[in-house]
């Protein structure tokens, strides 16, 4: 189901001067609302202003049972991303601090031998 959004009802509603330009240029004085427009646009407009302004009570909180959701599972993701992160970066470190300690000893053995061998100035 479409639903129109103009510039009128935002001006109205008090849209702060940076989205209601934006709305301006991105739909003209009015657009159809629907999930996947919003979603054409997710980063560019403020969400929580238009669910605080536009949305009913009964809206708001559906929104915010399944925003709460959201933030969970997003969590959920980052979580497990800097644990993966952190096991990576010991993996890592690891093998730089053993491959950086090998090129030093190659460096010692091979100066040593040089020198020792009459090599020196």
């Amino acid at each position: 189901m479409k639903r129109p959004l103009t510039l009128e009802t935002l001006r109205k509603l008090g849209a702060c001067a940076v989205q209601f330009q934006r709305f301006a240029l991105t739909f003209g004085e009015s657009v159809d609302v629907t999930p996947e427009l919003c979603v054409s646009v997710a980063d560019e407009f403020d969400w929580e202003w238009a669910v605080r302004r536009l949305l009913s009570p009964d809206a708001q909180a559906e929104y915010k049972r399944v925003r709460a959701l959201a933030r969970a599972e997003y969590e959920h993701v980052c979580d497990s991303a800097h644990t993966e992160y952190k096991r990576v970066w010991s993996l890592y470190t690891r093998a730089y601090d053993s491959a950086w300690a090998k090129y030093k000893r190659v460096c010692a053995e091979t100066f040593g031998r040089l020198y020792a061998s009459g090599g020196a100035a």
